[in-house]
Parts: structure tokens; C-alpha cells; sequence
């Protein structure tokens, strides 16, 4: 798969997505990377510590986040967008549920959409992926955790996503899933689809796990978020081991490490 300027070996090795949230809100880092210049030197950091791709959010999606406008959303990021562009040749990836948001990070240099709605939030967003030409991540999400066979209408729920990127002309060699640690889900569903999530790879497509510092780890050790890196090299190690593509992560360093030893003894 191609995101940017880079090519990337889907099958037997695992890339690091670094978090950059220029965001007052996140959940575990808000505030500290909504200036500008200190997203830049965290970007830099981020590569120097290994990272293959930036994923830059303008707007919290933690539990009871405030809905940012789609010009406040684009007031955040296209800047930001526009100077690591401008600074690194490093593939970015936009995190943004919203089409106009996607359509303007595109035009300022995005390589990748990250969609946690998976194409069912906004109408356009599929349209706009589709004509962009970009690569996307769409992730499995709910509205409420309720499910009757929790392994098959996760399934269910990404078949209908893929039925949208489909029918708006997104090429299947273009998208990677996600399972969604996190969201539409309990503590429990998301120990189980850690647990279960190669089954996605029916799918025949790339996965991508986003788990770092997620409340269900939090609850697991009874640890505060900034507490939790322990526990988010675990489910990396997981990831490796089930097969995922990318992780999505906010300690690049330790989770490069963690990566490189669970490959090492799975090539040894």
C-alpha cells in the first residue's frame, strides 16, 4: 500500500502511526501540541524515535467530547498539515470524521483519511476519499454498545462500511480497517475484540489497532492515563502477533521496540 510518498509492506511487519492531537482536549495529551512550533518539534521527535506515519486531529474524540464546527476543525489543522508538510517527508494521515474537513485537508498535502465513523457520519465523506485517490483508514464504531452477537455485527457493522467505500469508488487496495478499541464498546467488548481481532482479517485487508492509553487499559490496572504505557505496549505486542499493520500509538519509542522485539521472535 502507498500513502504518501511511501510504500508499505502490509503483510509481516507492523508501522508505527505517532499521535500529534493539536487539540485543548485530548484525553491524555491536550493542549500540550495545539501551538504550532510544538507540534512541529514533536513531529521531529516522533521521526527520530521511529515513526512511519503522523496522525494529526483537530478535535478530541474522547467520551464527552465537544463537536467542534467543521471551520473550527480546519482552522486547527490545515495549518498544522501545511507545515509538517513543508518541514518532513513523513506520510500524514488526518483524523477527521467529516467530508469538508477531509476535502481540505487533502488540498493542503493529508496522504491518509482516518475516519472513526467509518463513512457512516457524514454522507460525503466516502465521495470525497473516492475523488481524492487517497488511502483511508475506517474504523468500526456505535452509537450505543449493543450488540446480539458481538464478534458478527462488528463484522456486519465494517461489511456495511465497505459496502459505502464500494459504491462510492474507493478502491478495496486503498483502505485499512479498524477495530475500534474504545468506541461503541464496554470494558468487555474491548478486551474481546483485542482477543479476537485477526477474525477481522476476513476482510483480506490491513489492520490497524488504536489502543494507547484507551480507558480500557486504564480500568484493567487501575492506572491514570499517563500511567498506562505498559499496558499499551501489551496490546501492540497483540497487534504483531494478530497480525496488524499499523498501530496507532503516542510513545513512539517504546512501542518501536516493542515492535521489533515481538518480530524478532517471530522470525527466530
Amino acid at each position: 500500500m502507498k500513502i504518501g510518498g511511501k510504500e508499505f509492506e502490509t503483510k509481516g511487519h507492523t508501522y508505527v502511526m505517532g499521535i500529534l492531537n493539536v487539540t485543548p482536549d485530548s484525553f491524555s495529551d491536550g493542549g500540550k501540541w495545539n501551538d504550532k512550533d510544538r507540534a512541529l518539534r514533536h513531529v521531529e521527535d516522533m521521526l527520530a524515535e521511529g515513526m512511519d506515519i503522523v496522525d494529526i486531529g483537530g478535535e478530541s474524540t474522547r467520551p464527552g467530547y465537544t463537536l467542534l464546527s467543521e471551520e473550527e476543525e480546519i482552522d486547527r489543522v490545515i495549518p498544522v498539515i501545511e507545515a509538517v508538510k513543508q518541514h518532513f517527508d513523513v506520510p500524514i494521515s488526518l483524523d477527521t470524521y467529516k467530508g469538508a474537513v477531509a476535502q481540505a485537508g487533502i488540498e493542503a498535502g493529508a496522504d491518509l483519511i482516518n475516519d472513526i465513523w467509518g463513512l457512516k457520519y457524514d454522507d460525503k465523506m466516502a465521495g470525497v476519499i473516492a475523488s481524492g485517490g487517497l488511502p483511508c483508514c475506517l474504523m468500526h464504531n456505535r452509537k450505543e454498545a449493543d450488540y446480539t452477537d458481538y464478534m458478527q455485527d462488528v463484522a456486519e457493522d465494517l461489511a456495511e462500511t465497505l459496502q459505502l467505500a464500494r459504491k462510492a469508488g474507493i478502491a478495496e487496495d486503498k483502505i485499512i480497517l479498524d477495530p475500534g478499541v474504545g468506541f461503541g464498546k464496554t470494558y468487555e467488548n474491548n478486551l474481546e475484540i483485542l482477543r479476537r481481532m485477526d477474525e477481522l482479517q476476513v476482510f483480506g485487508m490491513p489492520l490497524l489497532l488504536g489502543c494507547s492509553r484507551k480507558s480500557v487499559i486504564g480500568l484493567t490496572l487501575e492506572l491514570p492515563v499517563e500511567q498506562r504505557l505498559e499496558g499499551t505496549l501489551v496490546t501492540t505486542v497483540m497487534a504483531v502477533l494478530k497480525g496488524c499493520s499499523f498501530v496507532r500509538v503516542h510513545d513512539v519509542k517504546e512501542n518501536v521496540r516493542a515492535i521489533k522485539m515481538a518480530e524478532a521472535i517471530l522470525r527466530a
